[in-house]
């Protein structure tokens, strides 16, 4: 899937929200004020449609959008992308990673074992 830019998974994450939401759906949740206009984000949502990110049901001249990937199924695909590009595809090397530079408390840490011990 092509990748997304910050203003379509910006647009995406309310899509996972709402789960369906016309424009100006999308529109309501947006908090900056000025609120973009109707035309931008009518047309960053055709491009997510374009992209396959969204699909959509027509009543008549009014369109209602839904998203055809779930937010689980996106994070898999950039998670992936995180560990192919930055940590030479090693999942071992993400989570050391985190445990030294993100300074895991040690609540943290006992959750990522108990992870790993129930997948064994």
């Amino acid at each position: 899937m092509e990748e997304l830019t910050k203003a379509e998974e910006r647009i995406m994450q309310i899509f996972w929200k709402l789960k369906k939401a016309f424009v100006k759906d999308v529109i309501e949740q947006i908090s900056e004020e000025p609120k973009p206009p109707y035309n931008t984000i009518s047309s960053v949502v055709r491009i997510l449609v374009s992209k396959g990110y969204l699909s959509y049901k027509a009543y008549g001249k009014t369109y209602e959008y839904y998203p055809a990937i779930s937010k689980s199924e996106y994070r898999k695909i950039q998670v992936k992308k995180i560990i192919s590009g930055y940590f030479s595809d090693s999942p071992a090397s993400l989570v050391s990673f985190m445990v030294k530079e993100e300074k895991l408390t040690k609540e943290e840490i006992e959750k990522l074992k108990d992870i790993i011990n129930k997948i064994e």
